[in-house]
């Protein structure tokens, strides 16, 4: 195992969790439903990416699935979830609040067609076990920004969560129209 391939993984992978970018997201989820339980969102995400890891690309064969088709179903949940941000209209309704810390949270946001793509891609040029690093410590990250949440909120203030809101709604929407768009086959 090399650590600056670890470093390496860990960096594509927090561009592309992007946590810190999604605050606002938790935040108006956490509005919604209630709570977000820190723990299962983790626990969840973190168990998506590794089962990726090792099976992801037989999983979507067995079901008749390419890669392209996922990251597009992806793409598109992103797409709805951005627009929610931006124009202050609600889509996503569930009718047990109590779920919001596997959908969205878990799955889309954090462990979503883009960072499963993506580790797809590592696995082609890492070691499994750097893999593996990059994820538990982008998970750890992910954990202790969910568990402090009401202090990131604090901290932001209503004005600054609409303005974040906004701003990362927008980058959201870039996000999926990109990953819609390389994978359309254009």
């Amino acid at each position: 195992m090399d650590f600056k391939n670890v470093l390496t993984v860990s960096m594509i992978l927090f561009a592309v969790i992007d946590i810190i970018g999604s605050i606002p997201v938790i935040i108006e989820v956490r509005r919604k439903a209630g709570s977000i339980h820190a723990e299962k969102a983790t626990i969840t995400a973190l168990g998506i990416m590794l089962l990726f890891l090792f099976v992801g690309e037989n999983i979507l064969k067995l079901i008749g699935l390419d890669l392209s088709s996922f990251a597009i179903a992806g793409a598109l949940v992103l797409f709805f979830i951005s627009l929610e941000m931006i124009l202050g209209v609600r889509i996503y309704k569930d009718e047990l609040p109590e779920t919001a810390s596997i959908v969205p949270i878990a799955f889309p946001l954090i462990a979503g067609a883009g960072t499963m793509t993506t580790i797809l891609s590592l696995r082609a040029e890492y070691l499994a076990l750097e893999i593996i690093t990059g994820i538990v410590l982008n998970i750890v990250l992910v954990y202790l920004c969910l568990k402090n949440i009401g202090f990131l909120e604090r901290l932001l203030g209503p004005t600054g969560i609409g303005v974040a809101r906004k701003v990362f709604g927008f980058i959201l929407l870039a996000i999926a129209v990109k990953l819609f768009r390389s994978n359309i086959g254009l």
